[in-house]
């Protein structure tokens, strides 16, 4: 591809008390920037010396300073409404990029305007032959609302091995990696602040999904994540938000006739969940899981205003690519742990 002079791609870069992340791969990113693309750093109120590492090493790097620290959804509405570009890339900052990596995302995405989002082939960066945790090789969910990966069941992280070296269209592209069409990312509302944190970029991915569009995966372009950096595993703080958001998400989207079966599936899957977390004697993600649900309860009248804006909008009312088996009854019943075992033909 010609090199062109205009500035097609922000590459935006969340920051929350990161300096040793900025330190290690913002040289490498850098190294591998076209001269279309530009990086902006959002910061949110970080309490580190992030900001003085960045203007004393990259000052020519626009820096965005978000009021405080809200969180992933908001903190990115909020820089993104000051950048003028046809298309970002939501880029965590625990990210080592490969070379040409953006070239594979810009020239998929320019092939076909209904393609919205799409995400590269995401690796683990301790062990680099392995499909990392949040994106792996593009996401999926079954009909219930469970997140799913290629190469990622649950905890289960497959070898790469070539198997998902296709382009290929997906439900849903990592937030971890991103990149999306300005106009449609704004169209579709933007991530829903009401998240804070998890599952805002699948939330967000259905909602453009609602309206017409593609989400897509490219193996043509590779990067390796850390990952867990923000919040470690064993916070309580990480399942109350995958469980709220979950529950605010299916209530959003999910098609009339499938809401309450769904949800009543759901909220016995989460009481199973919270059982398990009690004869696994870890009490706090238990409590974690019980004030999702109490906080759902409290913010449903908000959910259903956005869930009657969003039925109002829908274009697209066959949404491919959603698994309609469960996939919490394959993986934990069936002993399925790789999505190559699972059927063509049960992805809608």
């Amino acid at each position: 591809m010609s090199a062109v002079n205009e500035i097609k791609i922000a590459i935006v870069i969340l920051n929350w008390n990161g300096k040793k992340y900025l330190e290690k791969f913002l040289p490498v990113l850098q190294n591998n920037l076209p001269d279309y693309a530009r990086i902006v750093i959002a910061d949110n109120q970080s309490s580190d010396d992030s900001l003085t590492f960045m203007k004393a090493n990259y000052p020519a790097i626009e820096i965005i300073i978000n009021p405080g620290n809200e969180g992933f959804a908001r903190g990115y509405n909020l820089a993104l409404k000051q950048i003028k570009t046809p298309y970002y890339i939501l880029l965590n900052s625990d990210i080592e990029v490969t070379p040409n990596w953006i070239e594979p995302l810009y020239e998929l995405m320019e092939s076909d305007k209904s393609f919205a989002v799409c995400q590269p082939k995401i690796l683990w960066y301790d062990k680099k032959n392995t499909f990392e945790y949040a994106g792996a090789a593009g996401g999926f969910i079954d009909y219930m609302g469970f997140p799913f990966c290629r190469g990622r069941l649950f905890a289960d992280l497959e070898e790469d091995h070539g198997q998902y070296d296709t382009v290929e269209e997906i439900f849903w592209a990592t937030g971890a990696c991103m990149m999306v069409r300005a106009d449609v990312y704004w169209e579709a509302g933007g991530l829903d602040e009401d998240f804070f944190a998890h599952q805002e970029e699948i939330d967000l991915c259905w909602r453009i999904k609602n309206l017409g569009y593609k989400i897509m995966y490219t193996p043509h372009s590779k990067i390796y994540h850390i990952g867990g950096g923000t919040l470690p595993k064993h916070n309580p703080l990480k399942p109350y938000l995958n469980f709220r958001n979950n529950l605010i998400m299916l209530v959003k989207n999910l098609p009339t006739k499938n809401l309450f079966p769904n949800l009543f599936i759901k909220m016995i899957l989460d009481g199973v969940a919270a059982l398990k977390f009690l004869t696994e004697k870890d009490p706090t993600q238990a409590y974690a899981v019980f004030r999702a649900h109490m906080r759902f309860y409290v913010t449903l009248p908000k959910t259903l205003k956005k869930r009657s804006h969003i039925q109002r909008t829908i274009k697209n009312k066959s949404l491919p690519r959603i698994y309609k088996r469960s996939i919490v009854r394959q993986y934990f019943f069936k002993g399925k742990r790789k999505f190559s075992e699972l059927k063509k033909e049960d992805f809608a």
